[in-house]
């Protein structure tokens, strides 16, 4: 992985000019297992800050879902009950359809594709979350997103009544579209939701197939590469340092990935595949 440090050093930069205060304390959500590579790469920049700052700023990251739900962590940062956050930005679709660009399948579907979606798309979004008092640090795209089924499909007719995991507007719209019954499940309780057949197909990353040994409840993997959608990293803008460090976050917003992976052939294995 790639670790951002321009707020790290933006943020050391800031604290050397202010007078000497006692430590800075930050919480950060997130809405991943703690050993997911979303999770790991917050973990290395919550050390990147530390050391640039020497301690001073120190920020705590909360996997899972432990401290806010995955939808309720934009808000939770914008109103100050944390300094700063992680989402999938596609779970905000409705509230802006540029929130959801990287989920209409296959614009981009790959990570050469998807950094260029990112590139044009940024500004928008920038100036999005802007209005609501939120400052973009970095975005780090998931692996291209395939199809784990209960059952095979060979046709969209086959999709039909499935129970289909829906977390965006672009999976709910996917159920719609084929005729299945959507469940709304959001990756903190996805585990539980197989293992106890609340859903038999669903649309992912092989990293979200991995973190919830998908194989051991999915006997099918179709790779369709539909498309990689991205976590976004944010600030507060009233948090303290964020606004000195605005002019220095823009030249390391993405991250590369090489997360663990899971995919299933036409039966299931007794453990998947690690890249």
């Amino acid at each position: 992985m790639l670790r951002s440090s321009v707020f790290a050093a933006a943020a050391a930069m800031a604290l050397a000019a202010e007078p000497a205060y006692a430590q800075l304390k930050w919480d950060l959500p997130s809405a991943y297992p703690a050993d997911n590579f979303h999770s790991e790469n917050l973990a290395a920049f919550a050390r990147d800050v530390a050391d640039a700052t020497a301690g001073r700023l120190a920020i705590k990251v909360h996997p899972n879902a432990s401290l806010f739900p995955a939808t309720a962590i934009k808000s939770a940062v914008r109103i100050g009950q944390a300094q700063v956050g992680e989402i999938l930005i596609s779970v905000h679709e409705n509230e802006d359809p540029m929130f959801g660009i990287d989920v209409v399948p296959f614009l981009a579907a790959s990570y050469d594709e998807a950094r260029k979606l990112w590139l044009a798309s940024r500004p928008a979004i920038e100036r999005r979350l802007a209005e609501q008092g939120l400052m973009v640090l970095f975005a780090v795209p998931w692996p291209p997103q395939g199809i784990y089924a209960k059952k095979e499909i060979n046709a969209v007719a086959d999709m039909q009544g499935l129970s289909w995991r829906v977390y965006n507007a672009g999976t709910e719209r996917i159920a719609q579209i084929v005729g299945a019954y959507p469940v709304t499940i959001q990756a903190a309780d996805l585990r539980q939701a197989l293992a106890t057949g609340l859903i038999n197909a669903f649309m992912t990353s092989s990293a979200t197939g991995y973190d919830t040994k998908a194989w051991e409840t999915m006997t099918y993997f179709y790779d369709t590469q539909a498309r990689l959608p991205k976590n976004i990293t944010f600030v507060n803008c009233s948090s303290r340092l964020s606004v000195r460090s605005t002019s220095m976050r823009g030249r390391s917003s993405w991250w590369t990935t090489r997360p663990p992976t899971a995919a299933l052939t036409s039966s299931p294995s007794n453990s998947p595949p690690r890249a």
